[in-house]
């Protein structure tokens, strides 16, 4: 691993593949076997685009495994990747922000972090992402429900964290609209699809039968 590489560094925000504890909005249109179907393909649409751009990662999962492992026992839907659990916290943007600082504390100068909700992730994206972290102080992936599939940054913005109405579409808005208070650089990568509702599923289903 070169030097220039080693600095960088992506987190990623999973579940374990466990039915009945993935996808509840989308389990909720179409029953939970077929929703954590759906989990398990997008994990690895996401677990191949992190392999391909080869970057070094540290997937957080929302809960602890099941079976209970220990920290250094693969996961086998994140082949050679180290994995912690999420802290508890009150919020998403409270893990999210404990996530960027372990990697900071690390030794990471360009951090960026991932869900799992989205299948138009490719390694070009990752790799733009970090290009991108050279020249501006925040990246950041608009979805279309008015979120955002990735954010990166170059050191740690708490105020990019706190405050917001998770799972909503003044996510990305309300994020962007801090950026510029702080006179942050802000990048911005394609606007992509994200897999959350039964809607959600039929538009990416269509979208890859054109």
């Amino acid at each position: 691993m070169n030097s220039t590489l080693a600095t960088h560094h992506l987190l990623v925000f999973a579940r374990e593949p466990v039915l009945g504890r993935v996808k509840t909005r989308l389990a909720a249109d179409i029953g939970p076997e077929a929703a954590l179907a759906v989990y398990r393909e997008l994990l690895g649409i996401t677990a191949g685009a992190i392999s391909a751009a080869r970057v070094p990662a540290t997937v957080w999962l929302a809960e602890a495994p099941v079976p209970a492992a220990g920290p250094t026992e693969p996961r086998p839907e994140w082949p050679g990747l180290p994995w912690r659990v999420q802290p508890p916290a009150e919020s998403l943007g409270e893990r999210m922000s404990h996530a960027f600082s372990q990697a900071f504390d690390g030794g990471a100068s360009r951090v960026v972090i991932i869900g799992t909700d989205c299948p138009g992730l490719t390694p070009e994206l990752l790799h733009a992402a970090f290009e991108a972290l050279a020249t501006h102080d925040v990246v950041i992936g608009p979805a279309d429900d008015g979120g955002y599939y990735l954010l990166g940054l170059r050191e740690l913005q708490p105020a990019l964290f706190a405050h917001k109405n998770w799972s909503t579409a003044t996510v990305l808005p309300d994020t962007l609209a801090d950026a510029a208070r702080l006179g942050l650089r802000v990048a911005q990568l394609p606007t992509l699809h994200d897999v959350d509702s039964g809607r959600d599923l039929a538009t990416w289903r269509a979208a890859k039968a054109v």
